[in-house]
């Protein structure tokens, strides 16, 4: 991820145009949850976005964060584990499509589970 922004950051800042989206995940909010290692990596791809958003969008370029939380590709199955023990799991397309209203609203960090606003304003 690194490398890529690093390579592609100078070509988009010289046509003022263009946008990196960094796909991370909201367990790097949450240590608590027990894998340190995974955790570390999903909060260097915020810090690195938020970064390069304060570096870049003066020349152009924005930046975005995706935050998702458990979505339902594949690997789950790979890996062995019954997605359908795990709660609240979005749709890979849920993921996408609230990705991409993010990028259109110009989010600097989107987290997709919040669309569903209902959850949030229902709450004590």
């Amino acid at each position: 991820m690194t490398r890529l922004a690093a390579a592609i950051a100078p070509r988009l800042c010289q046509s003022s145009t263009g946008a990196i989206v960094n796909i991370g995940s909201v367990v790097g909010f949450a240590p608590e949850f027990g894998m340190s290692i995974y955790g570390a990596t999903k909060a260097f791809v915020l810090f690195l976005s938020q970064g390069l958003a304060q570096e870049l969008s003066p020349k152009g370029v924005y930046v975005q964060a995706v935050l998702p939380a458990s979505t339902r590709p594949e690997i789950w199955q790979r890996a062995g584990i019954d997605i359908n023990s795990l709660p609240e799991v979005m749709d890979v397309g849920e993921l996408v499509d609230a990705a991409l209203l993010g990028f259109d609203r110009r989010e600097l960090v989107a987290i997709p589970p919040l669309h569903v606003a209902a959850r949030y304003q229902s709450q004590p």
